[in-house]
């Protein structure tokens, strides 16, 4: 499982012109979900999430998490982050997992991150999206499960 991590004052996601999901102080969590991806995936990466510690304490250093200031998340699936354009022009997605597995594990990602207490705002899975976001900071942060960075 791959995430794009950033840190927003507020975001919102809408399909055909109608708003999705928002959300104030918090991060929105762009997220690709791999073919050797396992349940097990999807709530670790909820969990490294909200206590990644990336919200400024009151000296102004990154010490909380998402947990410790109330915020949320809105979570948006974006196959094309396991893109591979290495050598091409054309990327290829052959890493990601087929949209049938892809939408069981995101929607596990995301009720791992509302078990966590965690409000959540979502996409719609498989549709074209237009995402806005006032990134704080700014502040982003990538994630992969397979640990390659």
């Amino acid at each position: 499982m791959r995430a794009v991590i950033q840190r927003v004052s507020q975001a919102r996601v809408a399909v055909d012109g109608r708003v999705t999901g928002e959300i104030g102080k918090g991060l929105v969590a762009l997220v690709a979900v791999g073919r050797n991806d396992a349940p097990e995936t999807a709530a670790s990466m909820a969990e490294k999430i909200v206590r990644l510690r990336i919200f400024d304490d009151p000296q102004g250093k990154m010490n909380l998490s998402l947990l410790d200031v109330g915020g949320a998340v809105l979570a948006v699936s974006q196959f094309t982050l396991y893109g591979d354009a290495r050598g091409q022009r054309r990327p290829s997605f052959i890493q990601a997992a087929p949209p049938e597995q892809g939408k069981i594990l995101y929607e596990k990602f995301v009720a791992a991150l509302q078990a966590l207490g965690v409000p959540v705002g979502t996409g719609v899975f498989q549709a074209h999206m237009s995402l806005e976001l006032t990134n704080d900071g700014p502040v982003t942060i990538l994630l992969d499960s397979d640990k390659l960075f």
